[in-house]
């Protein structure tokens, strides 16, 4: 998916983990097919997950990433009424990966690529619960600093430039071009920063019979724009289910709109970049986007203000 992308095999994560982790010595390892595109993936037995990162970086900085993930995980456990990995232990770079890696809880369940719940109303009920579950952990002060989604909605448009620029033979560039332009111009108004998953795109969703089974990638919780958790709504849900989402949450049309913002800005990115390496994520993108597009109000009554 990348092209510097590192390479890690089951055997490899099986001489790391004995090496490092000998409690665990013996353990089957299996790779775990996914369409994420941050970390591989590899099952510990029944009971464990390992992460490793797939773009090369410095030790020293991917440790505390890796940190930072899990203290966000562990400050996420247990606060919601469904289930999120908690960490477990870092390793080390060893023979086979130069980086530090990760092991997390395992959860089970099926992820939202493969069995999709859009058109669920107890699964709507399930995700608004989850959102305001995590809306309802307290910021403690924090409010949000980091230079992806969940700050400025204009801090984007170099990005969107790009993506736009990439895109003109795969999508109907001007029709997006002039829906980022009203979205883009949505105004904050003074709604404070809450806690938020960050992430909430099918491939970080487990789904049993047609409900919230668990939430994956709890890494990037933390404060951000109210409306961030919003994404869900577009990347999972169908039209009925989706006003399902909003009426539980009592979403006003400014804070509902800007969720559809930021899941626009996650969308444009996922279509072209991973076209051809993560037809997934491509086509997740591709969905999410006609989303918004149908909804015709999203051109003709876009708020501009809080009120």
């Amino acid at each position: 998916m990348h092209a510097d992308q590192l390479r890690v095999s089951p055997e490899t994560v099986r001489e790391l983990v004995e090496e490092q982790f000998p409690r665990w010595r013996g353990r089957p390892v299996q790779e775990v097919a996914s369409a994420g595109t941050v970390n591989a993936i590899f099952r510990i037995g029944d009971d464990l997950a390992a992460r490793f990162p797939l773009q090369p970086g410095d030790v020293e900085a991917t440790r505390r990433w890796l940190t930072a993930e899990a203290e966000a995980a562990a400050e996420l456990a247990g606060r919601t009424r469904f289930p999120t990995p908690e960490p477990v232990a870092l390793g080390e770079p060893g023979r086979g990966y130069p980086l530090p890696w990760s092991v997390q809880t395992w959860l089970p369940g099926v992820v939202a690529t493969d069995e999709d719940p859009g058109e669920s109303v107890p699964f709507a009920h399930d995700l608004a619960a989850f959102i305001g579950d995590v809306r309802a952990i307290g910021t403690r002060g924090r409010t949000f600093r980091g230079s992806g989604r969940g700050g400025d909605l204009t801090a984007h448009d170099e990005w969107m430039e790009t993506c736009f620029r990439h895109s003109e033979s795969l999508l109907d560039v001007p029709l997006l071009r002039r829906t980022w332009s009203a979205l883009r111009a949505l105004p904050r108004g003074d709604a404070p920063d809450l806690m938020n998953h960050g992430d909430l795109i099918p491939g970080n969703i487990l789904v049993a019979g047609g409900r919230l089974a668990g939430v994956l990638d709890a890494g990037g919780f933390g404060p951000a724009d109210p409306a961030l958790d919003l994404v869900g709504a577009w990347h999972l849900l169908e039209a009925g289910p989706r006003e399902v989402l909003r009426a539980d949450l009592g979403c006003g049309d400014l804070e509902w709109r800007r969720g559809q913002a930021w899941a626009f800005q996650q969308a444009m990115g996922t279509v072209w970049y991973y076209r051809e390496s993560n037809p997934t994520m491509s086509g997740m993108g591709r969905r999410t986007l006609a989303r918004i597009l149908a909804d015709t109000r999203s051109m003709t009554t876009l708020p501009r203000t809080a009120g």
